[in-house]
């Protein structure tokens, strides 16, 4: 009997906090989701860093052998300050010397990854000046970014999907929630192929030292506002026409994360994924105010509703007492009709 009535509040306690459940569950899966990816980059990129490690010593003991007159620490101090040049994007490399990291181009290039959040890191502000007008320019740009995204994506999304899908339904009578989800699907296909795959194959032709894979791996990083910085287009040696090629990128990224964001946005309204995000989400709570308005509105109606038949079965009642009868005066007499 008390094992019945514990299992029994159990399943109660359950369904009347399911949301929180759900909650619970999702933190946990996402914790997972990170411990996965945790041990899967380990496992894969340790080994490399290691192997990078092993060369660096066994080039910077060779190098050290054949200069026996260049000490370790003079070495150290050299290496020090050539890593933290290269860190802000400077070079002391006589083949990529030309390339200047501040000219009107390259400071555009970096103001559209500022403010779209991508943030490459391979150039960023050497002075104090620049670094505090980098903190008011983006404390004021990234908001503007925001609500400038918002407002085309949502003047767009009317004409790629909202229409579209309500026209494909209404015409062919099919199911509104199956066509926006075929709909979705091919939406993403063209964004994939259009910002993806073309511009991947665009950048592996004109990047000497990049892979389909690399070029591919630098659209997806870039598009997702992740910007590792790892791959950075324009930035090879005797690059051609490289003013025009970084205004090129510049004009793609912003195109790329309006239509990214258009696709998402498309997702995000398939009645499927809503249903989804509900089960996450506390139920809203009508307010006491609310609940009072409501209650004395229909304690209200219901007085007057009563009110207005008690009245009305009286009315009827009085005229039934009034209104006399009318009957011929000699009833049936056949003499009289």
């Amino acid at each position: 009997m008390l094992q019945s009535f514990t299992s029994n509040s159990c399943v109660r306690l359950i369904q009347t906090h399911k949301s929180t459940w759900y909650f619970l569950f999702l933190i946990l899966g996402y914790i997972l989701y990170l411990m996965f990816g945790a041990v899967v980059f380990s496992s894969v990129e340790l080994p490399y860093e290691d192997l990078l490690r092993q060369e660096l010593r066994t080039i910077k003991k060779q190098f050290l052998h054949d200069n026996e007159c260049l000490s370790e620490e003079r070495l150290e101090t050299f290496l020090e300050k050539a890593l933290a040049a290269s860190n802000y994007g400077v070079s002391i490399l006589n083949n990529v010397s030309a390339n200047w990291n501040w000219d009107f181009t390259s400071s555009l290039f970096f103001a559209s990854t500022v403010l779209s959040t991508t943030g490459y890191g391979h150039t960023a502000p050497l002075s104090n000046a620049g670094k505090a007008f980098c903190i008011i320019y983006s404390l004021i740009g990234i908001p503007f970014t925001l609500l400038f995204l918002t407002a085309v994506v949502q003047r767009i999304m009317v004409f790629s999907t909202r229409r579209p899908v309500s026209y494909m339904s209404t015409r062919w009578g099919l199911s509104k929630p199956l066509v926006a989800v075929v709909h979705a699907s091919v939406l993403a296909a063209l964004a994939a192929s259009c910002f993806f795959i073309i511009p991947a194959a665009i950048f592996s032709s004109l990047e000497e030292n990049w892979n389909f894979l690399e070029s591919f791996y630098f659209c997806f990083i870039s598009l997702s506002t992740i910007g590792l910085g790892d791959y950075v287009p324009g930035e090879s040696v005797n690059q051609r026409y490289r003013q025009l090629y970084k205004v090129g990128i510049t004009v793609y990224l912003l195109l790329g994360l309006v239509v990214m964001l258009v696709v998402l946005e498309t997702f995000c309204e398939l009645q499927q994924l809503k249903s989804l995000r509900k089960m996450f989400y506390l139920k809203k709570e009508k307010p006491q105010d609310r609940l009072a308005i409501l209650e004395h509105d229909h304690l209200a109606f219901t007085s007057v509703s009563h009110q207005t038949s008690t009245t009305s079965i009286k009315e009827d009642k009085a005229k039934d007492v009034t209104d006399p009868v009318l009957t011929s005066p000699g009833g049936d007499d056949p003499m009289i009709r």
